[in-house]
């Protein structure tokens, strides 16, 4: 069935938004050597709380504000393509670059780790080392691409659901129907609502981590039950949303008290996790963990709105810069995490505090990134591959009458 609002107008705050989700990634993994509490294969001498804060901060939201724009993409996309274009599109620009980018990205990071034991061993590769795991489908490191597999998993299901509805609602009673229920769960509780799944689904996880939140599914093929009620629901809404646009400024109205109700939610779970020196210790009593669950849940789709809605709001211009940096966010994530392990390695023993070695490492990370995206990507077939067109170096002169003499 047709959405019942247009989509003519491009998203701009929201195509920034995802790209700023993906930048951040190296922010987040950069910041990792300099928790207070180490938990990184490479921790510097140098932490502060303050990296907790940043750190804790950025993973609330980033990759829930990152799967409800998907859907919503996603849902564009199948509009206007058709199921095959859509099945084309999402193939040539999720599968093939996961596929083909972990043999790149994997050896690398291998490379990384080596190198630092090297160092630590005078300058030799150490040779008793333990062997690697085997790899199996529970145990496959999929690093930081594990994304790009969910996504594709969402977008099986999304197909499937489509097949399935087109066969039992004739009449489209049942879409119509859900696009009204959207227009009831959009408002101030809608955090809330979606909140109560993914408090559920922590608060069965065995082991769970405050201070972690949402545990990242990065090995193995089967996400985690925690990962897929918290991007499954974002990226569900974003379908719902896609079809209902005539929604979005009711969000943007929202953005004050989204953004102060994510402050004091996000506060608090942090300090439930056990402030910004993080405790790393699976909490126990059954009683505390739900609610624990409960107030990190809430502010996880809290900050997830405040984000959504900051966006409309602020960054729904034009703007060549933000369009330059979200078609190159991709890429940059994709490259990132290797050269991210590289700078904390070579930055490890120089006399910076925190702040200069973290901003030092993300600089030169998104300088080489960007070079290498300008120089490799963006106008060659690899751009046309991760962001559907090939930019030409140059664009044609327009031609110019010449008067008649």
């Amino acid at each position: 069935m047709p959405s019942t609002t247009p989509h003519a107008e491009r998203l701009h705050g929201l195509d920034a938004l995802r790209g700023i989700a993906l930048i951040l990634g190296v922010v987040l993994h950069a910041s990792l050597s300099y928790l207070p509490t180490p938990i990184w294969l490479f921790p510097d001498d140098q932490t502060s709380t303050g990296v907790s804060v940043l750190f804790f901060a950025i993973h609330l939201f980033r990759m829930t504000t990152f799967f409800l724009i998907a859907g919503l993409f996603a849902h564009l996309l199948l509009r206007r393509r058709g199921v095959w274009g859509f099945v084309k599109d999402r193939a040539g620009r999720i599968a093939n670059p996961m596929f083909g980018m972990w043999w790149v990205v994997f050896p690398a990071v291998i490379a990384v780790i080596v190198w630092k034991a090297a160092i630590d061993n005078g300058g030799a590769i150490p040779t008793d080392g333990p062997p690697p795991p085997p790899l199996t489908l529970e145990t496959f490191p999929l690093l930081h691409l594990w994304f790009l597999w969910v996504l594709l998993l969402f977008y099986g299901v999304f197909l499937a659901v489509r097949l399935i509805s087109q066969r039992i609602d004739r009449d489209g009673s049942l879409v119509r129907n859900l696009d009204r229920l959207t227009n009831i769960l959009i408002g101030p509780w809608t955090p809330a609502v979606l909140a109560a799944p993914l408090a559920l689904a922590l608060w069965l996880t065995p082991d769970w981590i405050a201070f972690f939140g949402i545990p990242t599914p990065d090995k193995g093929f089967v996400p985690n039950p925690a990962a897929v009620v918290a991007f499954g629901l974002a990226f569900t809404l974003g379908i719902l949303l896609d079809r209902r646009r005539d929604l979005l400024p009711r969000i943007e109205r929202l953005w004050p008290l989204f953004s102060l109700v994510a402050v004091g939610t996000g506060t608090g779970a942090l300090m439930i996790s056990g402030g910004p020196v993080p405790s790393l210790m699976p909490i126990s009593d059954p009683s505390t963990k739900a609610f624990a669950a409960a107030v990190y849940a809430f502010a996880v789709f809290t900050a997830t709105f405040a984000a959504i809605s900051l966006s409309l709001r602020f960054l729904s211009g034009y703007s060549v810069v933000r369009r330059y940096l979200a078609d190159a966010s991709y890429w940059i994530y994709l490259i990132h995490l290797p050269l991210v392990m590289a700078g904390q390695v070579l930055i490890l023993e120089v006399a910076l505090p925190w702040w200069g070695k973290l901003g030092s490492i993300v600089l030169g990370v998104l300088a080489v990134s960007l070079i290498s995206y300008e120089l490799l990507v963006r106008h060659t077939f690899v751009g046309k591959a991760l962001n559907g067109r090939r930019v030409p170096w140059r664009k044609a002169p327009v031609p110019h009458a010449v008067p008649a003499e």
